[in-house]
């Protein structure tokens, strides 16, 4: 079974077959995930520490997060693909060389280019394991108890790297130097690189070893995206009607439609267009891209206000986070029922009509406020209305899909995360940019500029979970959740990595406990 879309029996060397630890592969497996998604979150509080000492500009410092969430989201699909072909374990382990040599150059680096390069790389390399090791962990446990139990752990590891991240990231930059969150991530890929031999077995699918790849089309849609989120990154400092601004959309717009008529003529295409024509994936997918362009922009404008404005270390921006990650997790165990219950549409719209309001709660914070009063009460509503958001949304994305298509969906929902977060920032970045910039020329001290131009970013967000919300009521099917579809979520949640919260795999944990509490009430 694969993440890039196709599900088959796999062929496998022998130790695949007996004398393999499934225990010990899961745990290198864990480790590898959990350095991953460590990194996702652990590079946001060092943010600011960053773009004074290499001398990142305000509006350039979100290339820092855009370079990886581009390239990982661009050759996601991809990965899953190669990973079927060249053999699982190979795959993974050249993903974790590069993730752990591209996070060496990272630590090393000296200018924004270097370090932009380096942060592209490293997307590559969490593209190419994010799903070889989810394929591995399938493979090696047969469906059902067993497979449900991997998943949990491979979930909750996810859960703990992406909260500890926040915590550690401030630890780290407060007591050594923001380079060592990337230094960090050598030995780990060290000792995983030494192991992986030792204890996963290689396997690869017989089918998917004869198709072929569509390289073409994860770099025309890579490129599109980067273009388009380039273009509106520096549409207001080249002027929106400059002659360079519009050549960058036209660009943008032909590489996306390039890369649409590669994957209608392409044998076999890394997104397949007729799975679009399931409503309740479409609707889905469109709403988790506005939804991930709003979140993103929460934790890198919060992260810079609480550190440029009030003041906050590194350690102590992290513990502010805190009551958010809480709170979402909190809120999705609540969503998992209440979906049941109710079917995924009306939690979702409830759940981004919260999360809308929280982000306008942020507006209220001033360029001389407090974290208490003007940050803390956001920061539960926002997470409260993601976590009733993000199970349902992920429930409809797999709902009513073919078992053979599971593993495209759960990746084109990862992909849909990662490139929302991108284009969101993007957007958001230019609407601060533009509003501190105002500000300053209007004689305004520069806390004040900040908070003026952070406030514009986040009402913005607020307007991108609204219109979340008419896409969910106008769009989604109110179809309840079958239980054949189950196990598709499941994989999908323990997959999903959304920008800035990675820690939302946890809800894999969540899905598969309730289903064995379900199941065990309905036998007794």
């Amino acid at each position: 079974m694969t993440t890039a879309g196709t599900t088959t029996e796999t062929s496998a060397d022998p130790r695949s077959a007996s004398g393999v630890d499934a225990n010990a592969v899961l745990a290198l497996i864990a480790v590898a995930q959990f350095m991953v998604v460590l990194d996702a979150t652990i590079v946001n509080v060092a943010l600011p520490t960053i773009k004074v000492d290499v001398g990142f500009s305000e509006q350039s410092l979100s290339w820092v997060l855009n370079a990886y969430t581009l390239i990982f989201g661009g050759f996601l699909l991809l990965g899953g693909r190669a990973a079927d072909r060249l053999g699982r374990r190979r795959l993974f382990m050249a993903g974790i060389a590069v993730f752990s040599g591209a996070s060496l150059i990272c630590g090393l680096s000296q200018s924004e280019g270097m370090l932009l390069v380096a942060r592209g790389l490293q997307g590559l390399g969490g593209a190419m394991v994010s799903p070889a090791a989810l394929s591995i962990i399938l493979t090696t446990f047969a469906q059902g108890p067993e497979r449900n139990r991997a998943l949990a752990v491979w979930g909750a590891i996810a859960g703990a790297g992406g909260a500890i991240g926040l915590l550690l990231g401030g630890v780290i930059v407060d007591l050594l130097s923001w380079r060592w969150v990337f230094f960090v991530n050598v030995p780990i890929g060290a000792v995983v690189l030494a192991l992986a031999p030792r204890v996963v077995p290689e396997s690869r699918s017989e089918s998917v070893s004869k198709g072929g790849y569509d390289i073409e089309g994860a770099i025309a849609a890579t490129l599109g995206t980067i273009t388009l989120v380039f273009t509106l990154i520096k549409a207001d400092s080249w002027g929106w009607t400059s002659g360079r601004t519009l050549a960058g959309f036209a660009i943008a717009a032909v590489l996306i439609v390039t890369f649409l008529r590669i994957e209608r003529r392409h044998d076999d295409p890394l997104v397949p267009l007729r799975i679009f024509s399931n409503r309740s994936l479409a609707a889905a997918d469109a709403t988790m891209l506005l939804v991930a362009a709003a979140l993103f922009g929460v934790f890198f404008f919060c992260t810079l206000y609480l550190q440029q404005v009030l003041g906050y270390s590194a350690l102590k921006t992290g513990v502010a986070y805190l009551p958010l990650s809480l709170t979402l997790i909190g809120a999705s165990a609540l969503a998992s029922r209440l979906v049941d219950r109710f079917t995924p549409k009306p939690v979702l719209t409830v759940g981004l009509l919260v999360a809308t309001a929280g982000f306008l709660l942020l507006t209220r914070v001033t360029g001389h406020g407090d974290y208490a009063s003007h940050v803390l009460p956001a920061m539960i509503v926002i997470g409260t209305g993601l976590g009733l958001s993000f199970v349902p949304i992920t429930i409809a994305a797999t709902n009513g899909v073919a078992s053979g298509d599971s593993g495209l969906a759960s990746g084109l929902l990862n992909t849909t995360q990662q490139v929302g977060g991108s284009l969101g920032l993007a957007i958001l970045s230019t609407v601060s940019t533009s509003r501190t910039t105002s500000a300053v020329d209007g004689g305004s001290a520069l806390p004040v500029a900040l908070t003026h131009g952070f406030k514009g970013a986040f009402l913005v967000a607020a307007m991108l979970c609204a219109v979340g919300v008419v896409l969910a009521i106008t769009l989604l099917p109110g179809r309840p959740r079958k239980a054949e579809d189950e196990e598709t979520a499941t994989l999908a949640l323990s997959f999903a990595r959304c920008p800035g919260a990675p820690y939302c795999g946890y809800l894999a944990r969540l899905v598969a406990a309730g289903r064995r509490v379900r199941g065990a009430m309905a036998r007794s």
